[in-house]
């Protein structure tokens, strides 16, 4: 395939937009090798192979109902909580296949944390929000040490350290967003899944989610699903193109076209189906 246009850069189509670092730069903490993911006798993704790698943030794009978020939550066995949902293939993390019969799915989770679409803070105070994680951990002594230090990771404490005691339901949507990022990250996961963690929020309150995903990045893997191109170009190292396509019998599965640095994806990627998503000619 031929490099695109001069005028499709990501100085020009996506401005702000960073050069990722080469893929190979960073060691892979998760593998997924020929996944599928079925619910019943549904195969919704099919064939996925890539590699999460440490301390990067990899974003998965594509139209909607493509997988995208599917392939997310097999990450870390949320998919699990699902009737009828297996996985097929392999998806290792740090070499440990996560879906062998002795690994327990709440150890998973407890190590590869998630952040969802809405903010989801529970019925709590602020503090009982983040300090829940923790405590379902068996985690008990120094709470108030760790509660600051989570929420000064989620970049909230100094807006709310004087009202703690509040409720987490008070706060703004992009509030919210970091309590729950809060949340996640009190129990030191190692890696975090945020599934369109900022298509609830106002620019402002994108923005600084976004800024926190770069400063995150330096303790933990990020893996974001993102229906905005601009977002996974802004914030991502490397980025994986899914689509829908049709079998011969007419049904619909989702499937990994292209993975690469971010760059290269957004400005000469390998196929032409990832061409004419991220240039809005289809999707």
């Amino acid at each position: 395939m031929t490099t695109m246009s001069s005028d499709f850069t990501l100085s020009t189509l996506l401005p702000g937009a960073v050069p990722a670092m080469p893929v190979a730069s960073a060691t892979p903490v998760m593998q997924l090798e020929n996944v599928s993911v079925f619910y019943g006798n549904y195969e919704a993704v099919r064939g996925t192979n890539m590699a999460v790698r440490e301390h990067q943030i990899t974003a998965l794009i594509g139209p909607s109902g493509c997988g995208k978020s599917t392939v997310l939550r097999s990450l870390n066995r949320m998919n699990d909580l699902v009737a009828g949902a297996r996985v097929a293939g392999k998806i290792t993390f740090h070499g440990q296949d996560l879906y062998a019969p002795d690994v327990d799915p709440i150890q998973v989770r407890r190590r590869i944390g998630m952040v969802f679409q809405k903010p989801n803070p529970f019925p709590k105070s602020i503090y009982e929000n983040v300090a829940y994680g923790l405590k379902i951990n068996g985690i008990k002594d120094n709470m108030d040490d760790r509660v600051e230090q989570a929420l000064r990771g989620a970049a909230l404490w100094d807006e709310v350290k004087n009202k703690l005691k509040t409720s987490g339901l008070a706060l703004s949507g992009g509030q919210q967003q970091r309590l729950c990022i809060a949340r996640a990250i009190a129990v030191k996961p190692e890696v975090i899944l945020m599934d369109e963690p900022c298509s609830a929020l106002d620019p402002i309150a994108t923005g600084k989610i976004e800024d926190l995903m770069h400063d995150l990045a330096g303790t933990y893997t990020i893996v974001i699903v993102t229906h905005n191109m601009q977002q996974a170009a802004r914030v991502s190292h490397h980025t994986a193109f899914f689509t829908a396509e049709l079998d011969e019998a007419g049904v619909r599965h989702g499937r990994l076209v292209e993975f690469n640095d971010t760059g290269r994806i957004f400005t000469n990627p390998s196929d032409k189906r990832t061409e004419d998503y991220i240039t809005g000619r289809f999707g």
